[in-house]
């Protein structure tokens, strides 16, 4: 009887695995999963050149990938060099490229692939070949098979000199208006906040009214000697971009701030800082209270610095470290840091900050 019972129990077991292992969600990472066709790119050979740097130089597109379960897929688009995409270091120091979620292409300016070729090592002027391949991330990732591009990349001149932004901000003085850099040939970058109405304004090549640029079809052309004034989107802080070339310009929303809890918004929303073009540093005045300070842009962490010393007023690139506000009150906190042209090299590995007491 007891040999029967023993039986009878190991019995039920299976049956209750059995129902279980049926009743469980489904393991996707036992399903094959696949790019169902192979990803393109809009230009298959591309020679670069400067003048067209803002153009779109190829887009890259696949197919969506389906998972067994549905959910946001993420894609990613890597380049590499293709000696670099076999053997145990295979794609490890690929270019990445978020698209987005659900996202089934993404484009790169002449500017971007000028970027990515060169840092891979393509020597300006040569052609040289790319491996291309997209990634989509669910509960794994899954890769395409790579695809390869011919490119020509140039070799980005080293330009000198400045416009000027004379406007309402200070008085149409075109002696003291701020100044934008040249960051490539006929391309020019800097930095403006406007308070109130204070929002128009004109570009000079000089500082003097010998030669200027006014409003043209829209607000974001230019026309040489046009006596319609150009406008900032509204009060704020910006990165102002001017292209002589294409006779366009932008404004684009763009703040240092404070984070911390010595500030009221803590390490969820920090506090802008205004920026002042005759220093060319970011500047607050700000009520804090005894707790941790350190600084981001744009409200976001994506680019933020810390002192690795709190005792200097250095301060270090995604650094963990942050100072301490021992005594509540009111300080003026201001950050100098070069910014010449983030948009291809990036952010220093340093820059300067002062938190000084009222």
């Amino acid at each position: 009887m007891k040999k029967y019972i023993n039986k009878l129990v190991a019995l039920l077991t299976l049956v209750i695995v059995s129902t279980s292992c049926e009743s469980d969600a489904e393991l996707t990472v036992l399903k094959s999963v696949t790019f169902p066709a192979a990803i393109t790119s809009s230009a298959s050979k591309i020679v670069l050149t400067e003048d067209t740097a803002d153009d779109t130089a190829t887009t890259i597109s696949w197919p969506a990938v389906v998972f067994p379960i549905e959910a946001p897929v993420l894609y990613t688009v890597q380049f590499d060099l293709p000696a670099n995409t076999t053997g145990a270091k295979a794609w490890l120091n690929a270019k990445v490229f978020e698209a987005g979620n659900d996202v089934l292409s993404k484009s790169f300016t002449v500017r971007d692939l000028n970027k990515i070729a060169t840092d891979l090592g393509i020597q300006p002027n040569i052609e040289g070949k790319l491996a291309v391949r997209v990634v989509a991330a669910m509960d794994r990732n899954i890769y395409s098979d790579p695809i390869e591009i011919m490119v020509t990349p140039y070799e980005k001149a080293v330009v000198f000199g400045e416009i000027y932004m004379p406007g309402d901000y200070q008085g149409w003085a075109v002696e003291t208006a701020a100044a934008l850099t040249a960051i490539e040939k006929g391309v020019y970058q800097g930095y403006m906040t406007a308070e109130g109405t204070a929002l128009a304004f004109k570009l000079n090549t000089s500082r003097t009214w010998a030669e200027f640029y006014g409003a043209g079809a829209t607000n974001e052309d230019l026309v040489r000697m046009d006596d319609d004034n150009l406008f900032l989107p509204s009060a704020g802080s910006y990165q102002i971009k001017v292209n002589l070339n294409t006779l366009k310009w932008s404004a684009t929303p763009y703040a240092w701030g404070i984070v911390g809890t010595a500030q009221t918004g803590g390490w969820d929303n920090s506090t802008p800082m205004s920026y002042d073009h005759q220093t060319k540093t970011w500047k607050v005045t700000a009520d804090l209270v005894p707790g941790a300070l350190k600084f981001r842009l744009n409200n976001k962490w994506d680019v933020n610095y810390g002192p690795k010393d709190a005792t200097t007023n250095t301060i270090n690139r995604d650094d963990q470290g942050s100072y301490t506000i021992a005594e509540a009150g009111t300080y003026e906190v201001t950050l100098t840091i070069e910014e010449t042209d983030p948009n291809t090299n990036g952010y220093p590995a340093t820059a300067i900050c002062s938190i000084v007491k009222k």
